[in-house]
């Protein structure tokens, strides 16, 4: 079960600007994505078969859930294995809204060039937990449009970090992801329970953190030099 991923306390600040025109996405009404499978998953599932736990702790996929997941290293990257739970947050649309999500809060940890709250309906991204003694993202290069390479069944697709989430728990993306990943998107019984794997590469940026076609290129050599083993 998805709790809200991070801020009640600038959801009217979201709303006022989702009244903005939207210049980071002119005319686009699905996620660009499907040019991505020159690295196939299993060449990235070979690079992260075994976890160097870098986290002091582990995290829950849900709450009540056991604590078993640890956040991984490896040369250029980190890495969990995990569910996927569907972040509906940020800018509303006619598939992320009140209505479709109870959960749903109006804005993400991290903004657009424009200042706007990224569209989970339409920007690929993932959800990193919130900072806490079990791990520090940002310790390891991992921060607001880090590219993320996500893994599911034979799928490769591209995102960036577009949220933080609870402290405890970890395995989260937005709809644009799931759909991309053929992840049912029901924000309230959608997602995947298990098999997901999410491997981000440190230091990476894709700038602006709304243009996809630029994470996806970046994501594309970055997965491309992780899977032969270098960075």
């Amino acid at each position: 079960m998805r709790v809200p991923s991070l801020t009640l306390a600038v959801a009217s600040a979201a709303l006022l600007a989702s009244t903005l025109p939207d210049s980071g996405l002119r005319g686009r009404t699905e996620p660009v994505g499907w040019r991505e499978r020159d690295v196939r998953a299993a060449d990235l599932l070979a690079r992260v078969r075994h976890c160097d736990q870098i986290s002091r702790g582990r995290y829950r996929s849900d709450e009540g859930r056991p604590a078993d997941i640890p956040v991984c290293g490896a040369r250029g990257a980190v890495f969990w294995k995990a569910d996927m739970d569907i972040d509906c947050d940020g800018r509303p649309g006619a598939r992320c809204n009140r209505r479709a999500d109870p959960s749903f809060v109006a804005a993400t940890a991290f903004q657009q060039s424009d200042r706007r709250f990224p569209s989970a309906e339409r920007l690929p991204y993932i959800v990193v937990p919130g900072v806490s003694r079990i791990w520090n993202h940002g310790d390891h290069g991992v921060r607001g449009g880090s590219v993320a390479a996500v893994v599911y069944r034979k799928r490769v697709r591209y995102a960036v970090v577009g949220d933080v989430g609870p402290r405890n728990l970890i395995g989260e993306a937005s709809y644009a992801t799931a759909k991309a990943l053929g992840i049912p998107t029901d924000p309230r019984g959608g997602g995947a329970p298990s098999g997901v794997t999410y491997i981000v590469f440190k230091n990476s940026q894709a700038a602006p953190i709304e243009d996809h076609d630029a994470a996806v290129r970046l994501g594309r050599r970055l997965a491309r030099k992780f899977a032969q083993g270098g960075r």
